[in-house]
């Protein structure tokens, strides 16, 4: 049967055609579909350790670990200089008074800026004294800290006898100083060791290294739990127009334009970025903005560059304010990052 179409009455325009914009809902769609395109993507050229090690590696500054997952959690802290674990989610960075908790199973790499001393903690997927299911950043005070570098080099010396070096290890190209690590092969009990299995770690030496490095894992796990966390997160974008914007920022931590000038640049408004930062991130933009700008302050303070030097470089108005904003997020002022213990 053909279908009569009937013309408009005389002085009457034809009905618009109406078209709807994508709201909300559908760009929540769309970057929940982009970013698991990504990860299947991404897995395909992920190393895949079982067992999370336990050791210390030195590092150094742009060296790394290449993208990587284990069924253990793992706690990664670096006693000097500054450490960076990306996942899809985005980027998580720790200088010397931070560590990051890695759940199992969570794709990740490592990147060192300075020099760097990592110490990692492996532990079974049935033990979350942070009960976080997600990468999550705690402080580190002093006890803390000699707890995490006791327990990585007191694991690793009690199977050095047999290290072969383990998969967290393996390392990337270019990752320096590897040799410096004793690494564990058969070292993956201290990774996955539990209270009761006194089998790894040493459980089994004669001189009771199994029962004192129990109850220095003890101490630990406690301490863990009490530690308060201390977000230094940078979220990864996923929208393209949020994905511009990072580049932009990213490339040019200088520029101090405003988010109208930005959105200019990049074609698109104030407000629709603004929205995105809130449902996609998580945040504001002057609060992503400000996550960035710490982000790369850590890697150039990290490399010996004068404070004064970063607040320009990161587009702060002044090392005052510089100063201020980092001593807010991070309890201790640039200067005083280059005094950490190492």
């Amino acid at each position: 049967m053909s279908e009569t179409r009937h013309a408009p009455a005389p002085g009457h325009a034809p009905a618009p055609r109406r078209t709807s914009a994508p709201g909300p809902a559908r760009t929540d769609q769309t970057a929940r579909t982009a970013r698991a395109d990504r990860a299947t993507r991404t897995d395909r050229a992920t190393r895949y350790s079982p067992v999370a090690s336990t050791g210390t590696i030195h590092l150094d500054s742009g060296a790394g670990i290449d993208a990587h997952r284990h069924d253990d959690h793992q706690i990664v802290y670096a006693s000097r200089g500054v450490l960076s674990v990306t996942t899809e989610a985005g980027v998580w960075v720790a200088p010397a008074t931070r560590a990051i908790w890695v759940p199992a199973g969570t794709r990740h790499e490592h990147r060192a800026y300075g020099r760097t001393v990592l110490h990692t903690i492996g532990l079974p997927v049935t033990v979350n004294p942070l009960r976080a299911r997600t990468p999550t950043v705690v402080a580190v005070g002093p006890l803390l800290r000699e707890l995490l570098i006791a327990y990585a080099e007191g694991s690793e010396a009690a199977g050095s006898g047999d290290d072969a070096g383990s998969g967290d290890h393996a390392g990337s190209g270019d990752h320096a100083g590897s040799g410096d690590h004793a690494g564990s092969g058969n070292d993956a009990g201290s990774g996955s060791w539990s209270g009761d299995d006194a089998g790894h770690d040493g459980g089994g030496h004669a001189d009771g290294t199994g029962a004192a490095l129990a109850r220095l894992r003890a101490v630990l796990l406690d301490r863990l739990r009490a530690a308060p966390e201390r977000p230094l997160h940078v979220p990864t974008p996923v929208d393209p127009r949020l994905t511009r914007l990072h580049a932009l920022l990213v490339g040019q931590p200088a520029t101090t334009d405003t988010l109208d000038r930005l959105a200019a640049r990049i074609g698109s408004s104030p407000r629709t970025l603004s929205r995105l930062c809130r449902t996609e991130l998580g945040m504001t933009f002057p609060q992503w903005r400000t996550q960035l700008r710490l982000h790369h302050a850590l890697q150039l303070l990290a490399d010996g560059t004068p404070v004064g030097t970063v607040a320009h470089r990161c587009g702060w108005a002044g090392p005052s304010t510089f100063i201020d904003v980092f001593h807010r997020t991070l309890g201790y002022t640039p200067g005083g990052r280059q005094r950490q213990p190492s």
